[in-house]
């Protein structure tokens, strides 16, 4: 990441935001003593963007921080997968960064996108995509914008001028991808928004562009990373403040709009999984049992541990292991039979079945941040609970509900059987 900051406090800040996301982003960051760093401030009220304050200089740079900037990015670009311009008009994208930054990447082979913020598209005449919002594109060609034709036309003006593909975000209307020559016979392409609540469309452009980059850097057609681009703006709508979407989430969100979402998993996939909701920041809760017969206490007890976290993996007892804890008249339901129960309810992410008598090798290989048993539990006996507090984690009992028991209902079903079976010898 390169940028030009201030000599002051903000920019103290924002060079330790970005060391502590280190190595995986590095910061080139170019210090203009006469310059403020950008800060926005966002006013909320009950959940809605009241107003934004600027505190920002947004005249064009100097021709000696330009400089600066262009020794910092040279040696840097032919190492990178692709270039991504954010042009926020605040005066550090200047026409000799610009052109020294496109025959860079062109020397090196790395696509070039541009989130553009400039009336004249022709100003990022190189760029091999611009990802403009409807308002931009308005302004860019002076268009109507509101129906999938007006955005057709102001898109492939807006390709004309530019000599780029347009990517245009339409809010909750979708994206539509203008890429002529390389869509086949229709050179638009409209990607529906997924419905979905909406709180907060900070940084939704900026996710745009990242995931839509990534995937182009990774290979992926314009198609699959405008669409992949489009379920990331999905999700980071759906957070409150500018939040970044991690890998995991967007694994979900992708598998569950293809119908394919897995969510019983081995040991191995269910660690792989918990390793993408750590990446996305998300806290991972755990707990375990038979669940041979789901009960209303059994529900009550997973939406209480499920409140305490992002995502809750279950770990269900086999079929082979229940009958060495309860005997050989369990389980009434088999693992896979109680599994998919378990993955009916909202509370439930993920269910892994075990062999073990206990969870203890689960729980280690999961490392959970939760650790969930319910109120029949003493904090000594609960398996996992060292391990899971020596890593940082947290143990939790949930109080039971009353009047709910496996063995309660199984003894009062097979007395209600008793008279039947009597009255039929």
């Amino acid at each position: 990441m390169c940028g030009v900051v201030g000599a002051d406090a903000q920019a103290k800040h924002l060079r330790e935001a970005l060391a502590s996301a280190a190595p995986a982003v590095k910061f080139l960051a170019v210090e203009d003593p006469h310059r403020a760093t950008t800060v926005k401030t966002r006013f909320v009220s009950n959940g809605q963007h009241v107003l934004r304050v600027d505190t920002e200089t947004a005249t064009p740079i100097e021709p000696a921080i330009a400089s600066a900037v262009m020794r910092e990015l040279e040696p840097v670009i032919a190492t990178a997968d692709a270039v991504v311009v954010s042009d926020y008009a605040k005066g550090a994208i200047v026409e000799s960064i610009f052109r020294t930054v496109i025959p860079a990447a062109k020397r090196a082979g790395k696509p070039v996108l541009v989130d553009p913020k400039r009336r004249d598209f022709g100003f990022y005449r190189g760029a091999d995509y611009l990802t403009p919002n409807r308002k931009e594109l308005h302004d860019a060609t002076g268009l109507p914008v509101e129906d999938d034709t007006a955005v057709e036309r102001a898109a492939s003006v807006a390709a004309e001028v530019s000599r780029a593909a347009i990517l245009t975000t339409r809010s909750e209307e979708g994206m539509t991808l203008w890429d002529k020559g390389r869509l086949g016979d229709a050179p638009a392409l409209h990607i529906r928004a997924t419905p979905r609540e909406v709180f907060d469309i900070s940084g939704a452009g900026d996710t745009v562009i990242a995931t839509f980059a990534a995937a182009i850097a990774a290979g992926a057609t314009a198609v699959d990373a405008a669409i992949l681009a489009n379920i990331a703006a999905g999700i980071s709508v759906g957070k409150r403040g500018a939040s970044a979407v991690g890998i995991g989430e967007l694994i979900e969100a992708v598998d569950a709009a293809e119908g394919r979402r897995q969510r019983l998993m081995s040991c191995e996939a269910a660690v792989e999984r918990r390793h993408h909701w750590r990446e996305s920041g998300l806290k991972v809760g755990f707990t375990n049992g038979c669940f041979d017969i789901l009960h209303g206490g059994h529900v009550q007890l997973l939406d209480k541990v499920a409140e305490r976290c992002d995502r809750l993996i279950v770990g269900l007892n086999s079929d082979a292991s229940v009958r060495r804890l309860k005997g050989p008249s369990r389980p009434i339901n088999t693992a896979e039979a109680c599994a998919r129960v378990l993955l009916g309810l909202r509370s439930v992410d993920a269910v892994v079945i075990f062999q073990e008598e206990t969870p203890a090798e689960l729980i280690r290989a999961l490392t959970p941040d939760l650790l969930a048993k319910g109120g029949d539990y003493r904090r000594d006996e609960i398996v996992g609970a060292d391990f899971v507090e020596a890593n940082g984690g947290e143990v939790l009992i949930v109080e039971l509900v009353e009047g709910f028991s496996t063995t309660a209902i199984i003894d009062n079903a097979r007395g209600s059987e008793l008279p039947e079976r009597q009255a039929a010898q």
